[in-house]
């Protein structure tokens, strides 16, 4: 599968330069980061949540993950994931966990979270598990005209799962 056509037209339409990555497909932006060879913090993921009825992409570090409550304390609603089936019948031209970080593709608000406010770059899915994409910083604020606040924690989010895993907290899920 390849980017799809909408995302490559918006960029190429919006005079956007953009570096694409193809690689091993990858069912986590943090296993896409280790096959481009670049950290946790230098790639975007962009996550699916709702307010009720409305829905927004919150588009973080993929080594952070969103803290709810801090999110919902900035839009001042309560927030939650949305569901998967939910997101393959807003974004049927992705894969599963793939959506690009453009909401204005899909009529949608996009949060970008602080820790990539300052990056010149930014790096995330095409839309496929298998095609990545870098853009310029000030390219994709300027098409997404995203609100920016700091709503993400650093690392993996300790819920009784994580916690009961040997492994989670040797290697500093929880720390």
């Amino acid at each position: 599968m390849t980017m799809p056509v909408q995302l490559k037209s918006h960029l190429e339409q919006m005079h956007v330069s953009y570096f694409p990555a193809l690689h091993a497909p990858a069912r986590s932006a943090q296993y896409a980061a280790s096959l481009l060879h670049i950290t946790g913090k230098q790639i975007a993921k962009t996550v699916v949540v709702h307010t009720g009825k409305h829905v927004l992409l919150a588009v973080l570090p993929v080594s952070y993950h969103v803290n709810l409550k801090k999110l919902s304390d900035f839009i001042g609603a309560p927030v939650e994931l949305l569901q998967e089936q939910e997101c393959r019948t807003l974004f049927p031209n992705c894969q599963p966990g793939t959506v690009p970080p453009f909401g204005e593709l899909y009529g949608l608000p996009v949060y970008l979270d602080a820790a990539l406010a300052d990056d010149p770059e930014i790096v995330f899915s095409a839309g496929t598990l298998s095609n990545s994409i870098s853009v310029g910083n000030a390219d994709f604020v300027r098409l997404a005209k995203p609100r920016v606040c700091s709503f993400a924690d650093k690392g993996e989010p300790v819920t009784k799962q994580t916690a009961a895993r040997d492994d989670f907290f040797e290697f500093g899920g929880g720390k």
